[in-house]
Protein backbone atom coordinates (compact mmCIF):
# COMPACT_ATOMS: atom_id res chain seq x y z
CA UNK A 1 0.00 0.00 0.00
CA UNK A 2 1.09 3.51 -1.03
CA UNK A 3 0.06 6.69 1.67
CA UNK A 4 0.39 9.87 1.55
CA UNK A 5 3.51 11.74 1.52
CA UNK A 6 6.05 14.21 0.75
CA UNK A 7 7.02 15.16 -2.61
CA UNK A 8 11.07 16.30 -1.51
CA UNK A 9 13.48 14.88 -3.19
CA UNK A 10 17.60 14.56 -3.49
CA UNK A 11 16.89 15.66 -7.40
CA UNK A 12 18.37 19.26 -8.20
CA UNK A 13 15.32 21.60 -8.74
CA UNK A 14 16.58 22.68 -11.95
CA UNK A 15 16.12 19.76 -13.43
CA UNK A 16 12.72 20.12 -13.25
CA UNK A 17 12.23 23.22 -13.63
CA UNK A 18 13.90 23.31 -16.71
CA UNK A 19 11.38 21.08 -18.74
CA UNK A 20 8.36 22.70 -16.69
CA UNK A 21 9.39 26.28 -17.81
CA UNK A 22 10.09 24.84 -21.59
CA UNK A 23 6.90 23.01 -21.11
CA UNK A 24 4.92 26.37 -20.36
CA UNK A 25 6.24 28.37 -23.30
CA UNK A 26 5.43 24.95 -25.63
CA UNK A 27 1.31 25.29 -23.86
CA UNK A 28 0.88 28.98 -24.97
CA UNK A 29 2.74 28.81 -28.54
CA UNK A 30 0.24 25.65 -29.17
CA UNK A 31 -2.69 27.19 -28.29
CA UNK A 32 -1.63 30.25 -30.38
CA UNK A 33 -0.84 27.75 -33.74
CA UNK A 34 -4.28 26.57 -33.02
CA UNK A 35 -6.30 29.33 -32.46
CA UNK A 36 -4.36 30.92 -36.22
CA UNK A 37 -5.67 27.80 -37.92
CA UNK A 38 -9.57 28.04 -35.93
CA UNK A 39 -11.17 28.00 -39.43
CA UNK A 40 -9.73 24.61 -40.59
CA UNK A 41 -10.41 23.28 -36.92
CA UNK A 42 -14.04 24.40 -37.51
CA UNK A 43 -13.98 22.26 -40.50
CA UNK A 44 -12.96 19.39 -38.88
CA UNK A 45 -9.40 19.55 -40.44
CA UNK A 46 -6.61 17.98 -37.70
CA UNK A 47 -4.07 15.89 -40.46
CA UNK A 48 -2.72 19.15 -42.08
CA UNK A 49 0.87 20.27 -41.22
CA UNK A 50 0.00 23.54 -39.18
CA UNK A 51 -2.46 21.33 -36.49
CA UNK A 52 0.66 18.70 -36.57
CA UNK A 53 2.75 22.02 -35.51
CA UNK A 54 0.32 22.82 -32.86
CA UNK A 55 -0.69 19.23 -31.24
CA UNK A 56 3.14 18.28 -30.89
CA UNK A 57 3.93 21.87 -29.62
CA UNK A 58 0.95 20.68 -26.92
CA UNK A 59 1.73 17.23 -26.39
CA UNK A 60 4.91 16.59 -27.00
CA UNK A 61 6.21 20.39 -26.13
CA UNK A 62 4.73 20.71 -23.21
CA UNK A 63 2.56 17.58 -21.97
CA UNK A 64 5.76 14.96 -22.26
CA UNK A 65 8.08 17.60 -21.14
CA UNK A 66 6.19 18.41 -18.15
CA UNK A 67 5.83 14.27 -17.63
CA UNK A 68 9.60 14.38 -18.00
CA UNK A 69 10.39 16.86 -15.22
CA UNK A 70 7.75 15.39 -12.80
CA UNK A 71 9.01 12.58 -12.94
CA UNK A 72 12.81 13.45 -12.39
CA UNK A 73 11.00 14.73 -9.07
CA UNK A 74 8.34 11.80 -8.21
CA UNK A 75 10.14 8.66 -9.44
CA UNK A 76 12.81 8.71 -6.72
CA UNK A 77 10.22 10.02 -4.51
CA UNK A 78 7.46 7.38 -5.45
CA UNK A 79 9.95 4.43 -5.73
CA UNK A 80 12.18 5.35 -2.78
CA UNK A 81 14.96 4.75 -5.59
CA UNK A 82 17.73 8.18 -6.04
CA UNK A 83 18.09 9.50 -10.30
CA UNK A 84 20.50 7.45 -11.75
CA UNK A 85 22.29 10.52 -13.37
CA UNK A 86 21.18 13.96 -12.75
CA UNK A 87 24.17 15.75 -15.27
CA UNK A 88 22.74 13.21 -17.96
CA UNK A 89 19.42 14.60 -17.25
CA UNK A 90 20.15 18.20 -17.91
CA UNK A 91 22.18 17.01 -21.73
CA UNK A 92 19.00 15.05 -22.10
CA UNK A 93 16.98 18.28 -21.40
CA UNK A 94 18.72 20.06 -24.10
CA UNK A 95 18.55 17.60 -26.53
CA UNK A 96 15.14 16.90 -26.08
CA UNK A 97 13.89 20.80 -26.47
CA UNK A 98 15.93 21.28 -29.36
CA UNK A 99 14.70 18.03 -30.75
CA UNK A 100 11.00 18.78 -29.95
CA UNK A 101 11.46 22.72 -31.31
CA UNK A 102 12.49 21.32 -34.27
CA UNK A 103 10.35 18.43 -34.74
CA UNK A 104 6.85 20.54 -34.32
CA UNK A 105 8.42 23.50 -36.52
CA UNK A 106 9.14 21.31 -39.33
CA UNK A 107 6.37 19.62 -39.31
CA UNK A 108 4.69 22.87 -39.66
CA UNK A 109 6.58 24.33 -42.83
CA UNK A 110 8.65 21.78 -44.12
CA UNK A 111 6.54 18.36 -42.94
CA UNK A 112 9.41 16.52 -45.66
CA UNK A 113 12.27 17.80 -43.09
CA UNK A 114 10.66 16.53 -39.82
CA UNK A 115 12.47 13.47 -39.58
CA UNK A 116 15.72 15.43 -38.96
CA UNK A 117 13.91 16.87 -35.56
CA UNK A 118 12.21 13.81 -35.13
CA UNK A 119 15.98 12.24 -34.67
CA UNK A 120 17.30 14.73 -32.47
CA UNK A 121 13.86 14.52 -30.25
CA UNK A 122 13.95 10.16 -30.38
CA UNK A 123 17.59 10.86 -28.89
CA UNK A 124 16.34 12.91 -26.20
CA UNK A 125 13.54 10.75 -25.01
CA UNK A 126 16.04 7.61 -25.36
CA UNK A 127 18.01 8.71 -23.06
CA UNK A 128 14.89 9.77 -20.95
CA UNK A 129 13.80 6.36 -21.12
CA UNK A 130 17.43 5.25 -20.27
CA UNK A 131 17.81 7.80 -17.36
CA UNK A 132 14.22 6.46 -16.14
CA UNK A 133 15.31 2.66 -16.36
CA UNK A 134 18.28 2.64 -14.99
CA UNK A 135 16.65 4.67 -11.91
CA UNK A 136 13.72 2.00 -11.26
CA UNK A 137 16.36 -0.52 -11.16
CA UNK A 138 17.74 0.59 -8.18
CA UNK A 139 13.93 0.40 -6.52
CA UNK A 140 14.35 -2.56 -3.81
CA UNK A 141 10.88 -3.44 -3.40
CA UNK A 142 8.73 -3.15 -6.82
CA UNK A 143 4.80 -2.09 -6.50
CA UNK A 144 2.06 -1.80 -8.70
CA UNK A 145 3.42 2.34 -9.56
CA UNK A 146 6.51 0.62 -10.44
CA UNK A 147 3.97 -1.20 -13.18
CA UNK A 148 2.30 1.99 -14.70
CA UNK A 149 5.61 4.00 -14.73
CA UNK A 150 6.94 1.35 -16.95
CA UNK A 151 3.76 0.71 -18.84
CA UNK A 152 4.23 4.11 -19.63
CA UNK A 153 7.96 3.92 -20.61
CA UNK A 154 7.27 0.81 -22.89
CA UNK A 155 4.64 3.13 -24.84
CA UNK A 156 6.58 6.33 -24.62
CA UNK A 157 8.99 3.89 -26.51
CA UNK A 158 6.72 2.43 -29.04
CA UNK A 159 4.97 5.87 -29.69
CA UNK A 160 8.90 7.55 -30.84
CA UNK A 161 9.24 4.38 -32.74
CA UNK A 162 5.82 5.11 -34.51
CA UNK A 163 6.54 8.77 -34.78
CA UNK A 164 9.65 8.15 -36.23
CA UNK A 165 7.87 6.10 -38.87
CA UNK A 166 5.23 8.43 -39.66
CA UNK A 167 8.05 11.29 -40.54
CA UNK A 168 10.19 9.16 -42.46
CA UNK A 169 7.29 7.79 -44.71
CA UNK A 170 6.73 12.02 -45.01
CA UNK A 171 10.08 12.56 -46.68
CA UNK A 172 9.85 8.84 -48.61
CA UNK A 173 6.14 7.76 -48.99
CA UNK A 174 7.26 4.23 -49.03
CA UNK A 175 5.10 2.75 -46.03
CA UNK A 176 1.54 1.47 -47.05
CA UNK A 177 0.14 1.67 -43.89
CA UNK A 178 0.80 5.35 -42.77
CA UNK A 179 -3.11 5.61 -41.24
CA UNK A 180 -2.71 2.48 -39.17
CA UNK A 181 0.65 3.62 -38.14
CA UNK A 182 -0.80 7.08 -37.47
CA UNK A 183 -3.15 5.80 -35.60
CA UNK A 184 -0.83 3.10 -33.64
CA UNK A 185 0.99 6.71 -32.65
CA UNK A 186 -2.24 8.84 -31.31
CA UNK A 187 -3.32 5.40 -29.15
CA UNK A 188 0.30 4.59 -27.56
CA UNK A 189 1.37 8.22 -26.73
CA UNK A 190 -1.95 9.89 -25.54
CA UNK A 191 -4.12 6.24 -23.61
CA UNK A 192 -0.60 4.49 -23.23
CA UNK A 193 1.91 7.16 -22.11
CA UNK A 194 0.14 9.32 -20.73
CA UNK A 195 -2.99 7.81 -18.95
CA UNK A 196 -1.28 4.99 -17.56
CA UNK A 197 1.50 7.72 -16.10
CA UNK A 198 -1.49 9.79 -14.87
CA UNK A 199 -2.88 6.62 -13.20
CA UNK A 200 0.51 5.40 -11.95
CA UNK A 201 1.49 8.99 -10.26
CA UNK A 202 -2.50 9.25 -8.68
CA UNK A 203 -1.70 7.16 -6.71
CA UNK A 204 0.92 9.04 -5.14
CA UNK A 205 -0.42 12.51 -5.50
CA UNK A 206 -4.44 11.93 -4.67
CA UNK A 207 -3.64 10.45 -1.50
CA UNK A 208 -0.84 13.41 -0.21
CA UNK A 209 -3.48 16.12 -1.61
CA UNK A 210 -5.99 14.85 0.65
CA UNK A 211 -4.35 13.56 3.15
CA UNK A 212 -5.69 10.17 3.02
CA UNK A 213 -4.14 6.69 4.85
CA UNK A 214 -5.23 3.34 5.11
CA UNK A 215 -6.78 2.51 1.50
CA UNK A 216 -6.51 -0.45 -0.06
CA UNK A 217 -5.79 -0.24 -3.79
CA UNK A 218 -7.61 -3.28 -4.72
CA UNK A 219 -8.24 -2.37 -8.14
CA UNK A 220 -4.88 -1.24 -8.71
CA UNK A 221 -4.04 -4.30 -10.62
CA UNK A 222 -7.06 -4.92 -12.39
CA UNK A 223 -7.13 -1.32 -13.62
CA UNK A 224 -3.62 -2.20 -15.11
CA UNK A 225 -4.21 -5.47 -16.55
CA UNK A 226 -7.48 -4.44 -18.00
CA UNK A 227 -6.46 -0.87 -19.38
CA UNK A 228 -3.23 -2.63 -21.43
CA UNK A 229 -4.80 -5.61 -22.36
CA UNK A 230 -7.26 -2.86 -24.05
CA UNK A 231 -4.72 -0.89 -25.58
CA UNK A 232 -3.16 -4.05 -27.11
CA UNK A 233 -6.43 -5.06 -28.29
CA UNK A 234 -7.54 -1.67 -29.38
CA UNK A 235 -3.80 -1.24 -31.75
CA UNK A 236 -4.57 -4.86 -32.92
CA UNK A 237 -7.55 -3.88 -34.75
CA UNK A 238 -5.97 -0.65 -36.83
CA UNK A 239 -3.75 -3.57 -38.15
CA UNK A 240 -6.72 -6.14 -38.60
CA UNK A 241 -8.90 -3.83 -39.96
CA UNK A 242 -11.20 -5.11 -37.71
CA UNK A 243 -14.04 -3.21 -35.90
CA UNK A 244 -15.67 -5.66 -34.00
CA UNK A 245 -12.14 -6.42 -32.38
CA UNK A 246 -11.74 -2.14 -31.57
CA UNK A 247 -15.35 -2.29 -29.83
CA UNK A 248 -13.81 -4.93 -27.62
CA UNK A 249 -10.82 -3.06 -26.94
CA UNK A 250 -12.52 0.15 -26.19
CA UNK A 251 -14.86 -1.57 -23.66
CA UNK A 252 -11.81 -3.31 -22.14
CA UNK A 253 -9.91 0.25 -22.04
CA UNK A 254 -13.18 1.42 -20.46
CA UNK A 255 -13.27 -1.31 -17.84
CA UNK A 256 -9.72 -0.58 -16.82
CA UNK A 257 -10.26 3.38 -16.42
CA UNK A 258 -13.48 2.42 -14.56
CA UNK A 259 -11.26 0.27 -12.04
CA UNK A 260 -8.39 3.14 -12.09
CA UNK A 261 -11.30 5.40 -10.42
CA UNK A 262 -13.02 3.10 -8.12
CA UNK A 263 -9.42 2.81 -6.10
CA UNK A 264 -9.48 6.88 -6.12
CA UNK A 265 -13.22 6.91 -4.83
CA UNK A 266 -11.89 5.04 -1.92
CA UNK A 267 -8.37 7.12 -1.40
CA UNK A 268 -11.10 10.33 -1.27
CA UNK A 269 -13.50 8.48 0.85
CA UNK A 270 -10.67 8.12 3.83
CA UNK A 271 -9.17 11.52 3.24
CA UNK A 272 -8.55 13.41 6.53
CA UNK A 273 -8.78 16.95 4.74
CA UNK A 274 -12.30 17.57 4.34
CA UNK A 275 -12.20 20.67 1.89
CA UNK A 276 -10.15 19.84 -0.68
CA UNK A 277 -7.51 22.41 -2.62
CA UNK A 278 -9.24 23.92 -5.67
CA UNK A 279 -6.25 23.05 -8.02
CA UNK A 280 -6.55 19.34 -7.02
CA UNK A 281 -10.00 19.27 -7.18
CA UNK A 282 -9.93 20.57 -11.23
CA UNK A 283 -7.22 16.95 -11.29
CA UNK A 284 -10.31 15.16 -9.75
CA UNK A 285 -12.36 16.63 -12.37
CA UNK A 286 -10.36 15.34 -15.27
CA UNK A 287 -10.39 12.01 -14.30
CA UNK A 288 -14.57 11.99 -14.58
CA UNK A 289 -13.76 13.79 -18.17
CA UNK A 290 -11.38 10.93 -19.29
CA UNK A 291 -14.16 8.36 -18.00
CA UNK A 292 -16.40 10.84 -19.87
CA UNK A 293 -14.21 10.11 -23.16
CA UNK A 294 -13.71 6.02 -23.05
CA UNK A 295 -17.45 5.56 -22.19
CA UNK A 296 -18.48 7.80 -25.68
CA UNK A 297 -15.42 6.48 -27.68
CA UNK A 298 -16.89 2.87 -26.42
CA UNK A 299 -20.29 3.95 -27.49
CA UNK A 300 -19.28 5.07 -30.95
CA UNK A 301 -17.02 2.50 -31.78
CA UNK A 302 -20.27 0.40 -30.83
CA UNK A 303 -22.32 2.00 -33.47
CA UNK A 304 -20.16 2.22 -35.90
CA UNK A 305 -19.45 5.77 -35.78
CA UNK A 306 -16.83 6.26 -38.44
CA UNK A 307 -16.81 10.16 -39.21
CA UNK A 308 -12.89 11.76 -38.99
CA UNK A 309 -14.25 14.92 -37.31
CA UNK A 310 -16.03 13.22 -34.31
CA UNK A 311 -13.53 10.82 -33.76
CA UNK A 312 -10.53 13.88 -34.34
CA UNK A 313 -12.93 16.33 -31.80
CA UNK A 314 -13.20 12.99 -29.33
CA UNK A 315 -9.04 13.19 -29.21
CA UNK A 316 -9.03 16.45 -28.77
CA UNK A 317 -11.66 15.97 -26.00
CA UNK A 318 -9.28 13.40 -24.70
CA UNK A 319 -6.12 14.94 -24.53
CA UNK A 320 -7.46 18.68 -23.27
CA UNK A 321 -10.29 17.25 -20.46
CA UNK A 322 -8.55 14.05 -19.36
CA UNK A 323 -4.45 14.76 -20.08
CA UNK A 324 -3.88 18.25 -20.22
CA UNK A 325 -6.72 19.39 -17.70
CA UNK A 326 -5.10 16.43 -14.65
CA UNK A 327 -1.65 18.37 -15.37
CA UNK A 328 -2.54 21.87 -15.35
CA UNK A 329 -4.44 20.60 -11.96
CA UNK A 330 -1.32 18.59 -10.30
CA UNK A 331 1.29 21.29 -11.56
CA UNK A 332 -0.68 24.37 -9.74
CA UNK A 333 0.21 22.20 -6.32
CA UNK A 334 3.69 20.78 -7.41
CA UNK A 335 5.62 24.03 -8.71
CA UNK A 336 4.48 26.18 -5.37
CA UNK A 337 5.53 23.31 -3.45
CA UNK A 338 9.19 22.76 -5.12
CA UNK A 339 9.63 26.51 -5.24
CA UNK A 340 8.54 26.68 -1.63
CA UNK A 341 10.56 23.60 -0.76
CA UNK A 342 14.10 24.62 -2.17
CA UNK A 343 13.37 28.67 -1.51
CA UNK A 344 12.29 28.51 2.21
CA UNK A 345 12.72 25.03 3.78
CA UNK A 346 16.33 25.78 5.45
CA UNK A 347 15.17 29.47 6.24
CA UNK A 348 12.15 28.00 8.85
CA UNK A 349 12.45 29.87 12.40
CA UNK A 350 15.35 31.76 11.44
CA UNK A 351 12.89 34.58 9.86
CA UNK A 352 9.53 35.01 8.62
CA UNK A 353 8.95 32.66 5.40
CA UNK A 354 5.42 32.49 3.67
CA UNK A 355 3.27 29.53 3.82
CA UNK A 356 2.56 26.84 1.48
CA UNK A 357 -0.50 28.79 0.93
CA UNK A 358 0.53 32.02 0.33
CA UNK A 359 2.22 30.57 -2.55
CA UNK A 360 -1.00 29.26 -4.49
CA UNK A 361 -3.95 31.75 -4.94
CA UNK A 362 -6.60 29.98 -5.24
CA UNK A 363 -9.05 32.56 -6.39
CA UNK A 364 -7.11 32.84 -9.41
CA UNK A 365 -6.94 29.14 -9.67
CA UNK A 366 -11.08 28.78 -9.68
CA UNK A 367 -11.38 31.61 -12.45
CA UNK A 368 -8.67 30.07 -14.73
CA UNK A 369 -10.01 25.98 -14.31
CA UNK A 370 -13.47 27.55 -14.69
CA UNK A 371 -12.21 29.37 -18.10
CA UNK A 372 -10.54 26.41 -19.04
CA UNK A 373 -13.84 23.81 -18.88
CA UNK A 374 -15.72 26.48 -20.79
CA UNK A 375 -13.09 26.97 -23.77
CA UNK A 376 -12.67 23.14 -23.93
CA UNK A 377 -16.40 22.66 -23.69
CA UNK A 378 -17.58 25.37 -26.03
CA UNK A 379 -14.39 24.23 -28.37
CA UNK A 380 -15.59 20.68 -28.75
CA UNK A 381 -19.50 21.46 -29.18
CA UNK A 382 -19.11 24.20 -31.67
CA UNK A 383 -16.27 22.12 -33.78
CA UNK A 384 -18.85 19.21 -33.59
CA UNK A 385 -21.73 21.64 -35.31
CA UNK A 386 -19.06 23.36 -37.45
CA UNK A 387 -19.95 27.08 -36.02
CA UNK A 388 -16.90 28.69 -37.12
CA UNK A 389 -16.92 32.04 -34.97
CA UNK A 390 -18.10 29.71 -32.12
CA UNK A 391 -14.79 27.57 -32.46
CA UNK A 392 -12.67 31.37 -32.85
CA UNK A 393 -14.46 32.51 -29.70
CA UNK A 394 -13.69 29.81 -27.60
CA UNK A 395 -10.04 28.46 -28.98
CA UNK A 396 -9.67 32.44 -28.56
CA UNK A 397 -10.40 32.14 -24.95
CA UNK A 398 -8.49 29.03 -24.47
CA UNK A 399 -5.49 30.95 -25.91
CA UNK A 400 -5.63 33.33 -23.37
CA UNK A 401 -6.65 31.73 -20.30
CA UNK A 402 -3.32 29.39 -20.91
CA UNK A 403 -1.40 32.79 -20.84
CA UNK A 404 -3.28 33.78 -17.72
CA UNK A 405 -2.31 30.33 -16.71
CA UNK A 406 1.27 30.35 -17.27
CA UNK A 407 1.54 34.00 -15.85
CA UNK A 408 0.71 32.76 -12.69
CA UNK A 409 3.08 29.58 -12.61
CA UNK A 410 5.63 32.05 -13.36
CA UNK A 411 4.41 34.47 -10.93
CA UNK A 412 5.12 31.93 -7.85
CA UNK A 413 8.50 31.59 -9.36
CA UNK A 414 9.53 35.32 -8.63
CA UNK A 415 7.84 35.29 -5.22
Amino acid sequence: MITGGSMQSSTNIKLPLSFILYALVAFVISQIILFLNNDVMAMGQFRIPDIWMGAHFLIVGYAAMIAMGAMYQLVPVALLAPTWNQTFGFIQFIVTAVGVTALSILLGIAPEYAMYGGIIAIAGIVMFIIQMVLTISRQKNKNMMTAFILGAIISLFLTIVAGFLLAWNLADGSIANHGTILSSHIALGVSGWFTLLIFGFSYKLVPMFSLSHGFSMKWAKPAFGAYTAGLIILIGSFWLKASFVETIGWFIMLAGFFFFVLDIREILAKRLKKNLDKPFTFSLVAIMNGLGVHMLAAVFSFYGIEEVAVWGWLIFLYVMGWIIFSILGYLYKIVPFLWWTHKYSNKIGQEDVPTLRDMINEKLSVLLFTLFIISIAGLSISGLLYINIMVFTFQGLLAFTSLLYVLSIIRVLVK
